[in-house]
């Protein structure tokens, strides 16, 4: 099966940068079209693209590339979790240990292939991980290697997956 691909912006509102020119600008109008237009098809060609958007191929093929290089826009390729069934999929619930930020446990965990997800939550937890393992052994490795017993870590709640009745993996539809 051929994986699905997106596109992820890298940039956050609140850190953009004043050097970005309007042509590498996510708030861009033109560049937001791209964005989207590569959101639904990643692979699409430039002069497609430009064509419904009523400038050229060319114009195009310049604006990813400057998004690109200022680290707006990366073009991945992801599996839709939906028609992938793996064998194990979980989210966990990490209270981090006191005087633990929860940022250097996500920093701990961020280079496992397993982690899928981490947030900062509020609430009962510090952070929700997503991990998905292609087999049960892997993902009890990986709790025990990466959570349980480990000193950043006060508490995790592990709660696999039962059914899915929706995942979204596109991660950001529309640029607003």
């Amino acid at each position: 099966m051929a994986p699905a691909l997106q596109t992820v912006t890298a940039h956050n509102g609140d850190d953009f940068d004043d050097k970005v020119s309007r042509l590498s600008s996510p708030f861009d109008d033109l560049n937001q079209q791209i964005i989207r237009l590569l959101q639904e098809d990643g692979r699409a060609a430039y002069d497609i693209i430009g064509q419904e958007l009523g400038v050229s191929g060319g114009t195009i093929r310049n604006r990813v590339t400057r998004m690109r290089e200022a680290g707006i826009l990366r073009i991945v390729a992801v599996v839709d979790p939906v028609a992938v069934d793996y064998e194990t999929d979980a989210m966990l619930g990490i209270k981090t240990a006191p005087g633990i930020a929860p940022s250097a446990v996500a920093q701990r965990l961020d280079p496992h292939a397993a982690v899928v997800y981490v947030m900062w939550v509020s609430g009962r937890f510090d952070l929700l991980v997503e991990v998905v393992c292609d087999r049960e052994i892997e993902f009890a490795a990986f709790l025990n290697e990466h959570i349980h017993g480990q000193p950043d870590i006060a508490h995790a709640e592990v709660m696999t997956r039962i059914d899915m009745f929706k995942n979204q993996f596109l991660l950001k539809r529309h640029v607003a």
